[in-house]
């Protein structure tokens, strides 16, 4: 992937998709945009892009949900293996809620359901290039660089999280919502609340999507302890941090 000083107007997209049309369509309006923009017409094609230099990922990558060798949650799940630091959002012909949070389930950060406007469109590209451009940039000060609590240890510059002293790999969607509820222990966080402090200017999240990156958070911080329960949901209102 580029730098985050150089993602955004220029940044490479990676857009997967099996309509040639919806392909040549979207590639024109996100070049018109300044973005360089290299097509594939299914997942397998782009993955064996991707894996021939996995130091050299795209900014972005779009995938179709249904494509014919390799489909786009497949192809998620396995970008996300090679890095939790690649937006991904997801392009689908399905309107049904389980394919929506299933997608987020599995690492994607957004969801766009087809017929879509481009310039629809673009305003979530824009939204989750400037979030990634966001990891990179320092916190205002030394003393804001590191947020501890209990066995959580955040770098806030670094975007790197510990958990009782073992790394987390987050995505920046994860990290700021732990971010979020990690500030104020045992404080609820509406998801009302998280929405704004996880996904910044972008109006399309739902509390769905909050449901369904809390629920990747809990699992991965499972895997650094098989014991963690420490994001409670409280019903009706959002979720909290227990302190310790």
């Amino acid at each position: 992937m580029t730098t985050p000083a150089t993602a955004g107007i220029g940044g490479r997209i990676a857009l997967v998709d099996d309509e040639e049309s919806l392909r040549e369509t979207v590639g024109f309006a996100l070049r018109r945009e300044g973005y360089r923009v290299e097509l594939y017409s299914d997942g397998l094609a782009a993955w064996q892009s991707f894996e021939r230099d996995v130091r050299d990922l795209p900014d972005l990558a779009i995938l179709d949900v249904l494509m014919p060798r390799m489909d786009g949650r497949e192809l998620c799940r396995r970008l996300r293996a090679l890095s939790e630091r690649l937006p991904i959002l997801f392009l689908t012909s399905r309107d049904e809620e389980f394919d929506r949070v299933l997608g987020l389930e599995l690492g994607a950060d957004d969801y766009l359901c087809k017929p879509f406007s481009m310039r629809e469109l673009a305003a979530r590209v824009k939204v989750l290039l400037r979030r990634a451009a966001h990891r990179g940039e320092p916190a205002g000060g030394e003393d804001e660089r590191l947020l501890e609590a209990g066995r959580l240890r955040l770098d806030l510059k670094r975007y790197q999280a510990h958990w009782a002293g073992v790394p987390v790999p987050l995505t920046v969607t994860e990290f700021l919502l732990l971010q979020a509820l990690a500030r104020h222990p045992g404080h609820v966080k509406t998801r009302a609340q998280l929405l704004e402090e996880g996904y910044p200017h972008d109006a399309y999240a739902s509390d769905r999507t909050i449901d369904s990156h809390v629920k990747r958070l809990r699992r991965k911080l499972a895997e650094a302890d098989p014991g963690f329960d420490a994001i409670e949901t409280v019903y009706g209102l959002g979720y909290r941090l227990r302190p310790e």
